[in-house]
């Protein structure tokens, strides 16, 4: 009798799924911070915002038509995010199916706020970008909701009576922030930081760069909240 084996995809082993996790997540950097420097441009007044945003809505032509440019960045952004979530759950999930038994003698180990919390943590990201989406992309749950008017929707969204919208998109950035704090510090680890004195620095990396990415993102609704930006 003849026994076949079946070999995993390269992709599916642990090391092809953390390598998934690290360029989805590289990708998604760069993503976040390029929207946080678009973003940053509403402090330059009303027309200047306006023609950065028509101006995303005109990258590629006459290459590519209409908005395919947003429509491809878009495509790529869900595909990323799918798949980082796809290899961070087949790992996690391993990982505790490698160790079904808990022993009562063990003690539990002390991980940081962000390795805690990263499953929920993606939960309220996940749930913040669909709403983010419908508020100032195609408009359904913003007050004004106008395309070609993206300076007067962020002004209406982050609006003093709509604390509430504001209140949320800072738990949403926040924990984003955690979430990163933990992502850049684990692959800075991967790439060789691994002495203590490398961990140390991987930690003041991690949390200097969590922290500016955050400030960029919640300087916007809270300019508009207190009516610097009007």
């Amino acid at each position: 009798m003849v026994v076949t084996t079946r070999t995993r995809s390269p992709i599916r082993s642990n090391v092809g799924l953390k390598a998934v996790m690290a360029v989805t997540g590289i990708f998604l950097v760069f993503f976040l911070i390029a929207h946080m420097l678009g973003n940053l441009k509403v402090f330059s007044g009303d027309s200047s915002f306006n023609g950065y945003a028509h101006w995303l809505r005109e990258v590629g032509k006459p290459l590519l038509p209409g908005v395919w440019f947003l429509w491809f960045m878009r495509i790529g952004l869900v595909v990323a995010a799918v798949g980082h979530i796809w290899a961070a759950t087949v790992l996690a999930l391993r990982a505790r199916a490698a160790r079904p038994v808990r022993y009562a003698h063990r003690k539990k180990v002390r991980g940081s706020y962000a390795a805690r919390t990263m499953r929920w943590g993606g939960v309220i990201i996940l749930f913040f970008v669909i709403y983010h989406l419908l508020d100032l992309t195609t408009g359904h749950l913003n007050p004004v909701g106008d395309p070609s008017r993206p300076y007067a929707n962020v002004v209406a969204t982050f609006a003093p009576e709509r604390w509430y919208v504001t209140l949320f998109y800072t738990l949403a950035v926040v924990t984003l922030g955690f979430h990163l704090r933990h992502g850049v510090f684990s692959a800075l680890r991967s790439l060789g930081q691994q002495t203590p004195r490398g961990e140390q620095r991987a930690k003041a990396v991690a949390l200097v760069f969590s922290a500016a990415l955050v400030a960029g993102y919640l300087v916007v609704p809270f300019a508009v909240l207190t009516g610097l930006v009007s």
